[in-house]
């Protein structure tokens, strides 16, 4: 998806439509990462694609750093709410759930926090207009003509969530499926040279490599945790302070989002995942319900100084000082707790979707 030009694509055509609204662009930038999120299944490449093409764009209308590099950064963490989603397949590797199933529990979750992002630019720049100023007026010409540039995106989209939905394909078919659509793309549209089909190659098995290594060190991680019954007698302890399950569930998130501040969040929940869910299913929770919360403090995690995986990358992207992108994130990081609070007094929206379709 990175060689073929489909963020660029997304980008333009969310501008093109959402452009001259008050930070249209930084709109504009959320909504293309929503987007290749839903191929992408990955924070950092989304946050770094989607950056590349929005903020040199943001920058030359002035826009506030803070938010244009806030907005990126926070979009980019979508890429693992999102489905298809790396962040499910991990928690669905050490929980034994479905994949199916929390990749479904993911969508309405992520758009409502597309959602909410988006509004908290509106509100930010409808206050402070300065911040990011409104783009040009574009014809409804100009509108269905871009509607031309994500008809290879939305065609990928479909057919992984419908073969998905359907049991016509696994999530592992689905990736390959989505993998062979985008080289269509970038072929049909001659985006793609032989040396850039070599380093996507490359680039795709040095990213397999790893994951399959983390994968193998968690499945041995878990053997001997549950030699040293550890992941029983922490559930046990938890369980006996007393506190009602909703205390112990605030104080797994605290703990994640504390651990987020200092470690990166894919390779701290792996090593945490094990010793709390057999806690989580003690209590009595969902455990699709639960991962998608578990995926949302992920994102937390991404953003979260002094790590801030994310905010890393788009502060060397942008060339914008690492402060002024910590700063950016404060509204959007507010939006997941608001999400996170929804999900917990309300969980028909994680479980609803998934629940309908695979019952």
């Amino acid at each position: 998806t990175s060689k073929s030009g489909i963020s660029r694509d997304l980008f333009e055509a969310a501008s093109i439509w959402l452009g001259r609204m008050p930070g249209g662009l930084a709109i504009s930038a959320v909504a293309g990462c929503a987007g290749f999120a839903a191929i992408c299944g990955e924070s950092l490449p989304t946050a770094v694609t989607m950056s590349s093409v929005a903020l040199p764009e943001m920058q030359r209308l002035k826009y506030d750093d803070s938010l244009a590099c806030g907005a990126l950064a926070a979009g980019g963490t979508l890429g693992i709410l999102i489905p298809p989603s790396i962040g499910f397949i991990f928690y669905s590797v050490v929980t034994e759930q479905s994949v199916g199933m929390l990749f479904m529990a993911g969508i309405i979750p992520g758009l409502l926090l597309t959602a909410l992002f988006i509004g908290a630019i509106f509100l930010i720049t409808k206050l402070n207009p300065a911040k990011g100023p409104a783009g040009g007026k574009t014809t409804w010409n100009q509108k269905l003509n871009s509607l031309s540039k994500v008809i290879g995106f939305s065609i990928i989209f479909l057919i992984i969530i419908l073969g998905i939905m359907t049991g016509l394909m696994n999530p592992t078919e689905a990736s390959g499926i989505g993998c062979l659509g985008a080289l269509v793309v970038a072929v049909g549209r001659r985006r793609l040279s032989v040396r850039q089909f070599y380093d996507s190659l490359v680039d795709t098995m040095k990213i397999a490599s790893r994951i399959l290594f983390i994968m193998a060190s968690v499945g041995i991680l878990g053997y001997f945790l549950a030699l040293t019954h550890l992941p029983t007698n922490l559930g046990e302890w938890i369980v006996g302070l007393g506190l009602s399950r909703y205390a112990t569930l605030f104080i797994i998130i605290g703990i994640w989002v504390a651990l987020g501040c200092v470690m990166n969040v894919i390779p701290m929940i792996l090593l945490t995942l094990p010793a709390l869910f057999p806690t989580v299913e003690m209590l009595g929770f969902d455990p699709i319900w639960f991962g998608v919360i578990a995926v949302i403090v992920m994102e937390m995690g991404q953003l979260t100084p002094p790590v801030g995986i994310v905010c890393f990358a788009v502060s060397s992207v942008g060339g914008v000082p690492l402060e002024k992108v910590f700063r950016g994130i404060l509204p959007f990081f507010i939006c997941m707790w608001i999400v996170v609070i929804l999900i917990i007094i309300f969980p028909q929206i994680a479980v609803w979707l998934p629940n309908y379709l695979f019952r």
